[in-house]
């Protein structure tokens, strides 16, 4: 397993709408997904979308045991968001793709996803709470969209803006 690199706004590659996987679950994929984890640990945070390490596929993993409890990893293949309910349920939320940015977005209370997990299996099942906010935001990931895009265009840009001028400063750190 191995740390890879999380791309942070404004990487172009974060706007890619992330390909299918073809064929079925592979090792070389729960290579990636065991990757993806050891990653979204490391940062840390509860989930990462494949694209944000560069990997334009349809892949995610996530876990939303709170501190002290055994880890509870999940790993989403093609996930599809096949139903949602009119309720919406409004969370803040933040990003590894946008660092100490928070902010409230409103998203669909529960949702019913299909996709595939660590062994292939296919899996059909609701969300709801935390759960369903975690999987809607990472899902937008898969089709290049950010947590911030739900925002307002001034609050957006400050986002980037603020993101911008932290990596600047840690660059200047690291020079000095």
């Amino acid at each position: 397993m191995a740390i890879r690199e999380i791309l942070t706004v404004p990487d172009p590659r974060l706007k890619e709408v992330s390909k299918p996987v073809e064929g079925g679950v592979t090792d070389e994929l729960r290579a990636l997904m065991d990757d993806m984890l050891e990653t979204m640990y490391d940062a840390p945070g509860i989930g990462l979308a494949a694209i944000q390490i560069g990997v334009p596929l349809r892949i995610i993993v996530m876990d939303l045991a709170k501190e002290g409890e055994e880890p509870q990893p999940k790993y989403f293949v093609n996930p599809e968001i096949v139903e949602t309910v009119e309720e919406t349920l409004p969370y803040e939320e933040g990003c590894l793709s946008v660092p100490d940015i928070f902010d409230e977005v409103e998203r669909p209370a529960r949702c019913r996803i299909q996709y595939m997990d660590y062994d292939g299996f296919k899996v059909d099942e609701w969300c709801e709470g935390l759960y369903a906010v975690c999987i809607q935001h990472e899902m937008d990931h898969l089709e290049g969209t950010l947590f911030i895009d739900h925002l307002s265009r001034l609050k957006r840009q400050r986002a980037i803006d603020k993101v911008k001028k932290a990596k600047l400063r840690a660059l200047r750190e690291d020079a000095a």
